[in-house]
């Protein structure tokens, strides 16, 4: 068996006083000193010897070692350019022989159009809490080959991305992450095992893929629907849709169609609803 050592908070300042970096808000960079959080964070993230790891903003490359610790094959997306160059060497010296399997992509997570190598099929992250939403509902259209995965972003999106309908914190990402996956909140982080320590509070979203509804729309129309309807979270659906669907009246019409009360709100509708719902656009919006 393969011997992986992991970073502690003396490896992670040692790294990044090497590199001469200064941790920026900007790019989201906290990083993760605690070996006990990353390595919770591959056993809860349910990734075998057998899975391909896609790994979004590795940093100094923490939790990389802990999933090298399970599985031999591990591709990373970092966007820094001075962290993308050293990662392979941090790799090399602290995960012997499984440093075969790691590659690096320097790239920004966004924008990316495919990825190097097998085909993923697990993505785990500490996402950069700034664009964390974009960046999973991004790599989920991109990668069908995804599974599973468990990402960690801030306790706010966690809750977001988890909500069930009808519940205060439901709306767009939790629509949207439904489309792609079954989606469960997995945990909390606490501040104290992050360097610099954020002013937010972390945590764990796990999710398992599973097949879109069954719909003749396609998904950008449903989401263009599930963006019309929180638009304006006040409003009823036969307000709200009015511009998707040309009047009050046409609106309304679809949505009884879809077997939708045209008086509810968007936060009461799950993305199948929503995927009936657009069925109906009219022909400019097909």
């Amino acid at each position: 068996m393969s011997l992986v050592r992991l970073l502690g908070p003396a490896e992670v300042r040692a790294l990044a006083a090497e590199l001469e970096l200064r941790p920026t808000k900007q790019r989201g960079q906290n990083f993760v000193i605690d070996a006990n959080t990353v390595r919770r964070i591959v056993r809860d993230s349910a990734v075998t010897a057998d899975d391909v790891v896609l790994e979004v903003g590795p940093g100094l490359g923490s939790l990389t070692l802990a999933l090298l610790e399970v599985t031999p094959r591990v591709t990373a997306i970092e966007l820094d350019g001075l962290l993308a160059d050293r990662l392979p060497a941090t790799v090399a010296e602290y995960a012997g022989d499984r440093a075969a399997g790691f590659r690096v992509v320097h790239a920004d997570a966004l924008r990316v159009t495919e990825i190097p190598g097998p085909p993923p099929t697990a993505l785990v992250a500490n996402l950069p809490y700034n664009v964390s939403v974009p960046v999973l509902l991004h790599l989920m259209g991109l990668l069908p080959s995804l599974r599973h995965g468990l990402v960690m972003v801030q306790a706010e999106v966690a809750d977001r991305l988890a909500a069930a309908p009808g519940s205060r914190t439901y709306g767009i990402p939790s629509v949207k992450a439904a489309w792609y996956a079954e989606v469960r909140r997995a945990g909390a982080i606490g501040r104290n095992v992050f360097w610099p320590a954020p002013n937010v509070d972390s945590g764990l979203v796990a999710w398992t893929h599973r097949p879109p509804p069954d719909t003749t729309a396609t998904k950008e129309q449903v989401f263009a629907v599930v963006d019309a309807a929180f638009a304006h979270r006040r409003k009823a659906l036969r307000g709200a849709l009015r511009d998707l669907f040309g009047s009050a009246e046409a609106t309304a019409a679809a949505l009884t169609a879809a077997g939708v009360d045209p008086l509810t709100r968007g936060e009461q509708l799950t993305i199948t609803d929503f995927a009936r719902i657009a069925e109906g656009l009219p022909g400019g919006q097909r």
